[in-house]
């Protein structure tokens, strides 16, 4: 008996991609159509673009495609939800058997995925994505990274060292990731807590040929900062020794004041003491507001939202047991 071909879902995050979707959705389909072909996957394999409320005619391009396509499906979300929602909407609304997740930009190479298709066949489960080198990035953004990744693994965070959302996942690891109900997304620290087998394709990454990149120094500030405070408490520890040193530094203050005290009768120095209070105020200040992130965490995952919600669909194919289309 021949084997079941898998239906193979390539998830396309989309977010004001205008300027380079007409080149992704020639490079795509020439890609699947060629894995067809080989009969690496099944016919039934898409190519799934989700548009994260993008302000340009992003989905109006979507939805011509899918029209004159049934490779392409279309998902539009109600708004903006950013792009580790946009990657869970995309799978979680359509059935497969092997999900990819690439950027649209195609910065990723989409080669890798025949490489990743033969991972699959000796058995992994979620196979990952991963950067040669940095050459391509500037100083700071090559240093930041670099910088980065060694916070995180001094952290504890387990993430793999230059791999993004590029990655490739069995419907069994897609199944499970589900039952992480998380609001504060960082799927590159989330997906190796499935514990499954894993591999790596290694690849090196193209500069962007049009349009804007999407994360700009803000987000990837804001994503980082993510990572940190969603699989670390380390922070909130360091708040705590650094009450401890700051209140043994006071006490030898104090054992200071107390000498000047007794041997000249004054204590002079104006200016030192303002500036150590000043120094102690923004400690405390700062400490505070690392506290107050991880409380804005849970007061997030307290009213459990959504994490995405599905406006309108195109080509989308699902089992008649699947779940709704918010999650």
């Amino acid at each position: 008996m021949s084997k079941k071909l898998p239906k193979l879902v390539v998830i396309l995050p989309c977010y004001n991609e205008e300027e380079i979707l007409p080149t992704t959705i020639k490079t795509m389909k020439s890609l699947l159509s060629s894995l067809i072909k080989d009969k690496k996957i099944s016919p039934n394999s898409q190519i799934c673009m989700v548009n994260d409320g993008s302000l340009d005619t992003t989905w109006e391009i979507i939805q011509k495609t899918c029209k004159k396509d049934k490779l392409f499906a279309g998902i539009k979300l109600s708004r903006n939800f950013g792009h580790q929602s946009t990657i869970i909407a995309g799978m979680y609304s359509i059935e497969a058997d092997l999900y990819v997740t690439i950027d649209a930009d195609l910065q990723d190479n989409p080669d890798c995925i025949t490489e990743m298709l033969n991972e699959i066949n000796n058995g992994a489960d979620i196979v990952y994505g991963i950067r040669k080198s940095r050459k391509t990035d500037s100083f700071f953004k090559r240093g930041t990274a670099h910088l980065y990744y060694k916070l995180l693994k001094l952290f504890g965070v387990n993430i793999l060292y230059n791999h993004a959302d590029y990655r490739m996942m069995s419907k069994r690891a897609v199944e499970t990731l589900k039952q992480f109900p998380e609001r504060n997304l960082f799927l590159r620290a989330t997906v190796p807590l499935l514990g499954f087998k894993t591999a790596n394709v290694y690849y090196d990454r193209t500069p962007r040929t049009a349009g804007e990149t999407k994360y700009p120094l803000n987000k990837m500030l804001a994503l980082a900062w993510n990572g940190v405070s969603s699989f670390s408490i380390v922070p909130l520890r360091i708040v705590t020794f650094l009450g401890i040193f700051i209140c043994f530094l006071s006490v030898l203050f104090l054992i200071y004041l107390y000498y000047r005290w007794s041997y000249r009768g004054t204590v002079v120095g104006w200016a030192s003491l303002v500036t150590i209070i000043t120094i102690f105020s923004g400690v405390q200040l700062l400490s505070l507001g690392i506290i107050g992130e991880y409380i804005a965490k849970i007061f997030v995952e307290a009213k459990k939202r959504p994490l995405f919600i599905v406006d309108e669909k195109i080509n989308i194919q699902r089992d008649k047991n699947d779940e709704s289309n918010s999650i």
